[in-house]
């Protein structure tokens, strides 16, 4: 029955299911894992990073993460030449915004714009979905710093911490039990940020953020072990004159990050 249906994306099956999308969602469930974490003083998002071929020249640029503007950042998760489309659209926006109204644009109106762009590409013919997922991480003076979350639908949340990819059921496992001092109820299987999800959770700072989400990717890699040539660590942090701080960290970097983790680990492991 689905293949009567799942040629169109303008087409219900009698299931009410639209396949094309459900399709560009599993391209991303393939993809390489990332993982993005709110942190009280900031935001982490840590990226998988897919080696295909030792011949392919290294890249100039992250191919994972992508400034938006002085005050947002995504992750993408997908078809990387799909993604490259909605961030022009994100930049795009970002950059008219300021320019009328004089202020940085709210990250949800950012997040949104993007959002109903990718919604089109599922409700019009000769179209096809955008087979990429965004996580996208900001900050304004309203709300702080905020993590969204997208998929080729169209749809988006506020998360506090998530993972999109491979494995992410098994990262969003680990986050659930990990993430903060206080454990959240049996029956609540998200993380969403919502009032009704459950008991208020103390979010960690960055460093305790960039540990966890080293860890999420030890436990989605497929039996890879993390390496700085494997993973990507990027924070969003603010400055002393308030203003946003993008920053990848570094090999070295990164390779602190890791020791601490397999220090904990081997801790842990001991007791």
């Amino acid at each position: 029955m689905a293949r009567r249906y799942d040629s169109s994306t303008t087409t219900f099956s009698p299931e009410g299911r639209l396949h094309q999308v459900e399709y560009a969602i599993e391209a991303i469930n393939n993809a390489g894992t990332s993982v993005g974490i709110l942190a009280k003083d900031g935001v982490v998002m840590a990226s998988e990073r897919k080696i295909t071929s030792g011949l392919l020249a290294p890249a100039r640029t992250s191919e994972k993460t992508y400034k938006l503007c002085s005050h947002a950042t995504c992750t993408v998760a997908g078809l990387t030449a799909d993604a490259n489309i909605l961030i022009d659209q994100a930049r795009l926006r970002a950059g008219r915004y300021e320019y009328q109204y004089q202020e940085p644009i709210p990250i949800e109106h950012l997040v949104e714009h993007v959002c109903n762009y990718k919604q089109a590409y599922t409700q019009y013919g000769g179209l096809r979905p955008f087979g990429v997922a965004f996580l996208f991480a900001g900050y304004d003076e309203t709300h702080g710093f905020q993590l969204y979350q997208s998929d080729p639908s169209g749809n988006y949340s506020g998360w506090k911490a998530t993972v999109i990819g491979a494995n992410n059921q098994a990262g969003k496992s680990l986050l659930k039990t990990d993430y903060g001092s206080s454990k959240k109820e049996e029956d609540s299987d998200e993380m969403k940020t919502d009032e009704a999800a459950g008991p208020e959770i103390e979010m960690p700072d960055v460093a305790e953020a960039c540990r966890l989400a080293v860890k999420v990717l030890n436990k989605t890699m497929d039996g890879a072990v993390a390496s700085p040539e494997k993973l990507e660590l990027f924070t969003m942090t603010l400055d002393s004159d308030g203003q946003c701080v993008h920053k990848i960290l570094s090999e070295d970097e990164a390779k602190a990050v890791i020791a601490e983790v397999e220090a904990e680990t081997a801790a842990a492991g001991d007791t």
